[in-house]
């Protein structure tokens, strides 16, 4: 990825929750869904966090949803835009699983 002196990356780096690693570490979690998440935090750094089909908290605008898998099946990714560090990342905060 190359950058230009004084621009921002083309993507966002996105980090997981304490909550979302243990989910990743469950041995009992099915590989579709383990997929499904590493895509989603490839999808998350990609776009900046402004992956088509998601949607923003009424409460807060930095907190969004976005499906996991083909159409949501295996559920929801939950995450926070840190748009105001320096640099800006993304915390992919839980999954909730159908």
């Amino acid at each position: 990825m190359s950058e230009s002196h004084g621009q921002e990356p083309e993507g966002r780096p996105c980090e997981l929750s304490e909550e979302a690693d243990a989910l990743l570490a469950d041995l009992s979690l099915p590989g579709e869904v383990f997929g499904a998440i590493i895509a989603a935090t490839v999808q998350l750094n990609e776009t900046r966090g402004m992956v088509p089909g998601s949607t923003v908290s009424e409460k807060w605008a930095q907190q969004r949803r976005m499906p996991l898998g083909r159409d949501g099946v295996p559920g929801v990714a939950e995450y926070v835009i840190v748009a105001d560090a320096g640099p800006s990342y993304i915390v992919l905060t839980r999954g909730q699983l159908y």
